[in-house]
Order: structure tokens, then sequence, then C-alpha cells
């Protein structure tokens, strides 16, 4: 059985994005540079599925340390994680591929960060109770 995972950090008031990036990129204070460091710490070894924009994002080191794909909107998740058995995949991304991919999701690690500026887009609650089969 595969293991889905979601790892993610927010804003104060669940800000996830805007313009297309975290809204706190380039943040030099410490709590966000831990929050980098965690997430490629965590992720080591295993799968990590994004869409484009985030894969794109994942520096070359990163991909040699676990197995990166990218996944499309038009591909049936249970299909994409069927490819990973025994696994333990964590989907990356944003709203599209949560609200596509909650209803496998087992685990969250949401990291809350002191970010509390602009966003375009938010965490969604209910994808926490979606599902995790």
């Amino acid at each position: 059985m595969t293991d889905v995972r979601a790892i993610c950090a927010i804003g104060l008031r669940g800000q996830l994005g805007l313009h297309g990036r975290m809204p706190w990129e380039g943040e030099r204070a410490r709590a966000f540079r831990e929050d980098v460091a965690r997430f490629f710490e965590i992720t080591r070894g295993h799968v990590l599925l994004a869409g484009p924009r985030t894969i794109a994002s994942v520096p070359e080191f990163a991909k040699a340390e676990r197995t990166v794909a990218v996944i499309r909107s038009g591909e049936a998740p249970a299909e994409v994680l069927a490819r990973y058995p025994g696994r333990v995949v964590f989907i990356g991304g944003g709203p599209a591929v949560w609200d596509a991919y909650a209803p496998f999701i087992r685990h969250w690690d949401v990291t809350r960060l002191p970010y509390d500026g602009d966003a375009d887009r938010w965490f969604k609650p209910e994808w926490l109770t979606a599902g995790g089969a």
C-alpha cells in the first residue's frame, strides 16, 4: 500500500501562495530557512509528486535524494499513486493538486510560518478530512 502524505507551509491566516509562488519566498529569517531544510529532510528518500511549477523549483541536489515526478491534471490520482506501491509519497503543489489528491492523503504535515501578508491561494481545512484511506 502506498503511504500518501502532504507537507506544506502556511502563513498565519492560512496563506499558501501569491502569483504562483509562496508569498514568503526569499525570506531569510530563521523560521523560513528552517522550514525549507525540514522539507528536504522529511522528503529525503521518498517520492515527491507535484505539478510542473512546483517540480521546476526543486533544486538538482534534491532530485538526486528522492524520486521526483510531475503530475498532470488529466491523470487519475489513483493511477498515479499505483506507480509507487509500498513507498511514502508526498504530494506537493497547491490547491488544485490537493483538491484532487486529498482523498488519498492520510497524513498532513503543516508548518505555520510567521507570514501575515498578501496571498491569492489559501489552505482549505476540508483537505484534512477528505480521506486518508
